[in-house]
């Protein structure tokens, strides 16, 4: 019979295929697995077949070729690597002496190979075309039965692979995810912490010049008063912008008429933590103008270091969620319902960012109108939800920009699947998202940020949270100038989605 011969450009090894009649070679098969059992005799329809000598590191085939085989080992071996999108390689397998491989993609139905296949040791083989592999598998039972155990096997071992791999992927995606959700609050207790030093001295030195005059009765029960008030406690109703600037403004004038130093900078601390007028005046009446002015800024400074004490609280609290999820996610494990006012946990998300927003000299216009604001929930997700689309927003934003958060209800309209939601909009008025790019925002790791400056998680992950653990909506708007996201919840929020 005629030679062929065949050079491989694979490090310049090279295969020598050999047509030979197949009865040559029948003494040589009948020392390999399939053929162990079976008689020669019993195969019909094959005149020749093509003997393959490769040199170690020489190609066999490679993934995407159309032209399959399936191999017999003689002597050698041989191994199966999975070229990955990075070029690299990841073994799968590998073939000894007297062993076979390539039943798989005959019986699995692919038009293609999948893996890379090399010999790596000097090596001989047998290789049937799909005819004559088919041919195999009807006239010879020893051999069916021998690649039919192969084939269950080999998609044993892919399967167990695959999943170790999906396992490796849902952990890289849970990593990243979480550095991702960390850096917020961990920046926003740093910086609480670093500003609560500054408020500390201040208080120092307040209060030393408060203790040098001696105090009656009357201030220090409006002392105790004040005090009591400022450290009860963090939760305080959250105003809407307006309500927020009136209340502001309204203390502030007041504080400026009654002669106190930095009016305008402790009125919104104060209004922050719930102080009124009416809660000030007996400062006022009881101290002279001096010691007025010291006891409210001596107070606002309080206050102020009560907030800071309050996000880092927050912040803290945010990281401790963040590892239980993490448990959770680890152990399947289920946190009881609540309830969780929505526009606290956005107020909340705000206070966490409020320093980027300072920096940036943002201003954030907030509506608050849903009613009622109450929805069921689990663990810190709206958090996180808020979090990232608030920081995204201040990402595109400039300088001395503008935020716009709005809540508001839709009421059921009776039809089904409609509960009723609660809607959330975060707009800002940065360059907007391209056209092109819209499509993908939600994809995980996409990003048009600079390398290093995103991870391309936040908004897969708020996809994630708003749909598959809320039954929720996102839908997003944009162009240049104007880019508005909205949040859609059910009125029954997780518990929706449950079935409880």
């Amino acid at each position: 019979m005629e030679n062929e011969a065949a050079n491989m450009n694979e490090g310049g090894k090279s295969i020598i295929v050999d047509s030979i009649a197949f009865r040559q070679i029948a003494g040589e098969l009948t020392k390999t697995r399939p053929f162990s059992s079976t008689s020669i005799d019993a195969l019909q329809g094959i005149d020749a077949v093509e003997r393959i000598t490769a040199k170690a590191g020489a190609t066999l085939t490679e993934p995407g070729n159309t032209s399959m085989f399936y191999w017999l080992l003689l002597h050698g071996k041989c191994q199966a690597d999975r070229v990955e999108p990075d070029g690299s390689r990841t073994t799968v397998g590998t073939a000894q002496s007297g062993e076979g491989f390539g039943e798989t993609p005959f019986l699995t139905g692919k038009s293609h190979a999948a893996f890379l296949i090399t010999a790596i040791e000097d090596s001989t083989l047998v290789r049937f075309s799909g005819e004559q592999f088919w041919q195999l598998m009807s006239c010879c039972p020893g051999a069916r039965k021998v690649i039919l155990a192969d084939m269950a096997a080999r998609l044993s071992a892919y399967q167990a692979e695959a999943l170790h791999r999906e396992k490796l992927v849902s952990l890289g995606t849970l990593a990243a995810g979480l550095m991702h959700e960390l850096h917020n609050p961990g920046s926003a207790a740093k910086r609480a912490a670093s500003q609560l030093r500054e408020n500390m001295l201040k208080l120092q030195d307040l209060s030393l010049r408060s203790s040098k005059r001696s105090k009656t009765p009357e201030q220090l029960d409006c002392m105790h008063r004040l005090l009591t008030h400022a450290v009860k406690g963090c939760q305080c109703r959250a105003l809407s912008s307006i309500e927020q600037a009136d209340e502001e403004e309204r203390l502030g004038e007041w504080l400026q008429e009654s002669g106190v130093e930095n009016a305008f900078n402790i009125a919104p601390a104060l209004v922050s933590m719930g102080f009124e007028q009416e809660e000030l005046k007996c400062a006022r009446e009881f101290f002279d103008a001096q010691s007025f002015s010291d006891t409210l800024n001596w107070l606002g400074a309080l206050v102020s270091s009560v907030s800071l004490v309050c996000s880092i609280e927050e912040s803290i609290s945010r990281i401790s969620d963040l590892a239980m999820a993490v448990k959770k996610f680890a152990y399947d494990d289920r946190s009881p319902l609540k309830e969780l006012d929505v526009h606290d946990s956005l107020q909340s998300t705000i206070t966490i960012l409020g320093h980027k927003l300072r920096v940036k000299q943002i201003t954030v216009e907030k509506t608050f109108e849903a009613f009622p604001s109450v929805i069921q929930t689990r663990g810190s997700a709206l958090s996180q939800v808020w979090t990232n689309l608030i920081d995204n927003a201040a990402d595109a934003s400039p300088a001395q920009g503008r935020i716009e958060i709005a809540t508001w209800t839709e009421p059921a309209t009776g039809k089904a699947n409609d509960p009723g939601w609660l809607a959330v909009s975060v707009t800002d008025h940065g360059p907007g998202i391209p056209a092109n790019v819209l499509p993908r925002i939600f994809e995980a790791f996409f990003t048009t940020k600079p390398q290093g400056a995103g991870t391309g998680l936040g908004l897969e992950i708020v996809h994630r949270i708003v749909t598959q653990k809320f039954g929720g909506k996102i839908d997003v708007k944009s162009e240049p100038g104007n880019t508005r996201f909205e949040v859609r919840l059910p009125m029954k929020g997780i518990a929706s989605v449950n079935g409880k």
